[in-house]
Parts: C-alpha cells; structure tokens; sequence
C-alpha cells in the first residue's frame, strides 16, 4: 500500500496496470516505484468548467498520470472535451488551442502543488469520450500538447 498524506473524500488514488508503463514501472515523487502500473489520481468531481477556458467548451478531469519516459517524469491531465467530437464536435484544434496552455496554467500547475506533485513534463490531452490511456479508438477524438513547467508558467515543448 502505498503511504502519503491522507487525502479529502473527493480524491481516489487508483493503481491498475496497464500496457502503456514504462519499462521497469512508474515512478510517484518520494514514494518509490510501482512495477508494470501507471499512478492515476482521478477526481470524482468536475475540476474545470467552461469559463476555465478561452474556447468556451465544457472540460472536465479524467485522470491525471505520472509516469517516467527515458529520464523525465511525465504528468499527464487528461481532460473529456465533448465539444472536440469529429462528426458532432463544434470545437476545431485551431479553436482550442489556447485551452492547452490555459489548462496548464491555471488547472495542472495548481493541481500539481496541491498534491506535491513535480515533473518534468505536462500533457495536457483533451478527448471526446474517455479512452483508455495507451489505447487506441479510432472513433475518438484526442488532442494533446507537452509543456515545461517553469517559475512563470507552462512553457510549450514541441513533441
């Protein structure tokens, strides 16, 4: 089990495995490794709302992941954004990409103070449906974007 400061009722730690770690596991801040699993920390609540982002589309927080890709830890928020839907959807990228760097800024840095979180890397992914991580569907629509995280704010990292 493993051991951290206790969190409020709305949060849930939650370890599966899954196809998509990194070779020898991922690894949580100060809490050692967890072999073949991806840490997920999921919300039972909506963390963020229409006015949080510049496109105006409803998000909410699927998931968040912390993994290690080669030498960086990563952190991944994963966010459901109905509104990108590539038959229904009235949201383009070109119209959500300030989203990303609002997101960024305003949700995953907090979070990531919130619950002592650090990385090197943040991805923020929007997707139309919830998807598996590491899956594919080839119905859904998903976008994603990497930043640095810096003193000032997310910084964009080209993939």
């Amino acid at each position: 089990m493993m051991r951290g400061r206790p969190l409020n009722s709305t949060v849930r730690r939650v370890i599966t495995a899954r196809t998509a770690a990194p070779e020898g596991g991922a690894r949580t801040r100060n809490r050692g490794w967890v072999r073949g699993c991806v840490y997920a920390v999921c919300l039972s609540v909506t963390s963020a709302s229409a006015q949080d982002v510049p496109s105006g589309q409803p998000v909410s927080l699927s998931e968040v992941l912390l993994d290690a890709v080669g030498a960086e830890s990563w952190v991944r928020f994963r966010f459901i954004a109905p509104e990108i839907a590539k038959d229904v959807g009235t949201v383009s990228y070109a119209k959500a990409e300030d989203d990303f760097q609002a997101l960024c800024d305003g949700f995953a840095l907090t979070y990531m103070t919130d619950f002592e979180l650090t990385a090197d890397v943040v991805v923020i992914s929007l997707m139309d449906r919830p998807v598996p991580f590491g899956t594919s569907d080839p119905d859904a629509t998903q976008f994603f974007e990497a930043f640095r995280p810096g003193a000032d704010g997310c910084v964009w990292e080209a993939f």
